[in-house]
């Protein structure tokens, strides 16, 4: 037991590691520059506790990759209350900023007028969405505030990481411990399914060749909001000789409609995967678009644990 002077006689004492120098030290963790703009995610679909608790859960890992970050949520069907639009949060985002200002100078602090964008809105999408990326920018547009908007998360290796994990979570799929390549697989052929018509499926159809790559049987691509899209890419692939197929969702969830996966996968009769939600590499790119943007913090996500 330990004293109220320190630990018992005999027990080992935790002292402070030194800190390194030379080639070999640690690089001093990147926190986020002083003044510099919020990031919005902007969540599509319709707000619930869930969609709440998935986009706290990205912004959670943003801000641990980037301490000091300002990490927002606006809603593209939200309301005013217990889920803001994200025209409510860049005006309340944008009001603060010059808030802070004015509080400096009637401080007699000598502060710098702010410029630049007042916030970055980094969509919550895998992969395009005409529809609700116009939502977006007529949101920014309607703020009337100075916020810049980026791409959407994909494509991307580590997109094609989380699905691969998703499968393997599903029993659809089994991945090697050290390299996450496949050992053996419950399917031989897989349905990769997105939303936002044929661009969304082109675009998808990237992450999809490095999907194949990892499974070692054919990936194809079908969009959910195209009537018998997925059911003609099953077609097609049990008549290359797939046998078991499998869905595996390209979204992150909020933007697709409930049932809509299931209803799918009963269309195309075989299993489904989770949509890929708050996998790390999901939140690790909402930041990486973010620094993009801003050229703050030159950031690329690394290789996410290895899962069996």
């Amino acid at each position: 037991m330990s004293s109220p002077n320190g630990p018992a006689s005999g027990l080992p004492v935790r002292m402070p590691r030194p800190r390194q120098t030379g080639r070999h030290r640690r690089p001093e963790p990147a926190v986020a520059p002083e003044g510099a703009p919020a990031l919005i995610l902007a969540v599509p679909g319709t707000p619930s506790s869930a969609v709440r608790s998935l986009a706290e859960e990205v912004s959670f890992i943003a801000r641990s990759e980037l301490p000091g970050l300002d990490a927002r949520i606006g809603y593209l069907d939200g309301a005013d209350g217990e889920f803001p639009t994200l025209e409510t949060v860049l005006a309340q985002t944008a009001a603060e900023r010059v808030a802070r200002y004015e509080q400096a100078k009637a401080a007699g602090r000598e502060v710098a007028e702010p410029t630049g964008p007042t916030a970055v809105v980094v969509p919550l999408l895998a992969g395009p969405d005409a529809s609700a990326e116009q939502r977006i920018q007529q949101a920014v547009k309607d703020s009337g505030t100075a916020a810049e908007r980026t791409e959407v998360l994909g494509p991307h290796p580590l997109l094609a990481e989380g699905l691969h994990v998703r499968l393997s979570e599903a029993g659809l799929s089994r991945a090697d411990r050290a390299r996450l390549f496949t050992v053996a697989t419950a399917a031989d052929g897989i349905i990769l399914v997105t939303v936002g018509g044929e661009e969304a499926v082109q675009a998808a159809g990237i992450t999809g060749m490095l999907l194949a790559a990892r499974l070692a049987v054919p990936v194809m691509a079908a969009a959910l909001d195209v009537e018998g899209s997925v059911t003609a890419v099953a077609e097609q692939l049990r008549g290359s000789g797939s046998t078991q197929l499998a869905l595996a969702p390209y979204l992150i969830g909020p933007e697709v409609a409930d049932g809509l996966l299931d209803t799918a996968a009963k269309e195309a009769g075989c299993a489904s995967a989770e949509a890929l939600g708050a996998y790390p590499a999901v939140g690790k790119l909402v930041l990486s678009k973010y620094t993009g943007a801003l050229g703050i913090v030159p950031q690329q996500p690394s290789q996410g644990a290895p899962v069996s």
